[in-house]
């Protein structure tokens, strides 16, 4: 707003995350123009909407242009009789659902931006979509008319486990740590699930009301996120059903095998719109060639709901609360805890003291010789040759450390030694449990902790 020059920002997230809440707060009444977009409706539909919209602004329009070269036209002519002494605010909000078949939308949009608005030093153009992959191929990545165009670019990322305390806390929710991780694995740091939240219940409550309930509020949530970000809806919401099937994610290769997908580039293309949305997380085994990459469901909202929620609305409105030591519960509860240690790296390297220091992280497993499986949830390698191999345990109390786990974990370093050949790396055994873990006859095998209370730092710029 302060700059000498036109700016061209664009703004983009996950769907749900509150991309027009902070816009619209941060702007309030200074838009010159504004205009949403809308979903899976025809060009005609969002012509009409965006004559609509600048009748609003008090622009004199007379009839529905024919296509956008005649209402990008219209729009300046609008801006041209708007007098003020700072800048003109456009907001553009749901881009990529104007975007409609053969409407040309993009080309007469880019025309407008470089023939003119960009020339006038005074103008804010906001772009705004949850269609990330969208937003990033046809904006930021667009190698035609509008290419290195955009000024700024903000990626809006779902609260950190700080930030949604706070939030919570001005939602007057007093919630210790523990209930708060355990409110963030079933739907993670995402505004607006949050705010259905009811401070009068506990968090096993909420959940209820939110997933199982007769009219829970996420209950038809699910294939709403997925056909209203992606053109093809179906399939997506078939691909993260796949991948929530393997806790450690699957390669390309072990996807096609299930048989719904294709051997061409539109799995790739899925699995990189997924990725760019957030939903999945892909990363290699430690050591491995980048083919053999992996992809995992990260997405908080879709694993609970495909874990427990799909199929079990109105099947009883205490569901969450009467199944609090059920064994399915507890696998999730692993699984959904280190999403969340992997969505806290900055804070867990911090703990460790490692922040600073050059690093990677990844994740391994193997087959040991004796036919035992070895796998750890979290690599972190460092550039002094220091590699600390995290174990991840979620737990109500205090985690304990027994006879037989001791064995389970030197195996697991022994193994990870001989595979990778790290004889000549110093080997840490990291504990990333809830509340520590207990002192006592083999808690000596671990050399560093991290717990709950270390991932709720804010994390430093």
């Amino acid at each position: 707003m302060e700059s000498k020059e036109s700016e061209f920002v664009v703004v983009y997230g996950r769907r749900r995350v509150g991309k027009t809440f902070l816009v619209r707060s941060f702007f309030e009444d200074k838009f010159c123009f504004t205009v949403t977009g809308i979903y899976n409706s025809s060009t005609r539909d969002q012509l009409s909407n965006f004559v609509a919209a600048l009748h609003q602004c008090g622009a004199q329009v007379n009839a529905v242009p024919k296509d956008w070269f005649e209402a990008f036209s219209l729009l300046r002519e609008h801006l041209t009789t708007v007098k003020t002494r700072g800048k003109k605010v456009i907001f553009i909000d749901e881009m990529p659902w104007m975007d409609t078949g053969r409407s040309l939308f993009l080309t007469a949009f880019g025309h407008f931006w470089n023939s003119w608005a960009a020339w006038q030093h005074n103008i804010v153009m906001i772009v705004c979509g949850s269609a990330t992959a969208w937003m990033s191929s046809k904006i930021l990545n667009n190698t035609g008319a509008l290419y290195n165009r955009a000024t700024a670019r903000l990626h809006l990322n779902p609260f950190s486990l700080h930030e949604t305390e706070q939030y919570l806390r001005s939602m007057k929710m007093r919630w210790s740590r523990y209930d708060i991780v355990q409110c963030y694995m079933a739907v993670g740091g995402i505004p607006y699930y949050l705010r259905q939240l009811d401070p009068q219940l506990t968090v096993n409550q909420n959940i209820d009301r939110l997933f199982f309930g007769a009219d829970a509020i996420l209950k038809d949530e699910f294939s709403n996120l997925y056909r209203t970000l992606f053109s093809n809806g179906e399939a997506y919401e078939k691909l993260v059903t796949v991948l929530a099937t393997k806790r450690i994610g699957l390669t390309r290769t072990e996807i096609k095998r299930d048989g719904a997908f294709a051997d061409n580039g539109k799995l790739t293309t899925m699995l990189d719109n997924l990725s760019a949305s957030g939903f999945v997380r892909p990363y290699n085994y430690y050591g491995n060639r980048k083919r053999d990459t992996l992809y995992q469901l990260a997405d908080y909202y879709t694993l609970f709901y495909l874990h427990f929620s799909n199929g079990k609305h109105g099947q009883g409105a205490n569901y969450w609360v009467q199944t609090t030591d059920n064994p399915s519960r507890r696998a999730w509860s692993g699984y959904a805890y280190e999403q969340v240690c992997k969505d806290h790296l900055w804070q867990i390297k911090r703990r460790l003291g490692i922040a600073a220091v050059l690093n990677e992280s990844s994740s391994w497993f193997a087959k040991a010789e004796d036919n035992r499986g070895a796998q750890i949830d979290l690599v972190i390698e460092r550039r002094d040759r220091v590699i600390n191999l995290c174990e991840i345990k979620f737990s109500i109390n205090q985690f304990v450390i027994d006879k037989d786990y001791d064995l389970a974990l030197r195996n697991k370093i022994e193994t990870f030694r001989r595979a990778t050949k790290s004889e000549t790396k110093t080997l840490h055994l990291t504990m990333i449990t809830t509340f520590g873990v207990k002192r006592g006859m083999y808690s000596d095998i671990v050399q560093s902790e991290v717990t709950l209370e270390d991932l709720f730092v804010p994390q430093e710029d």
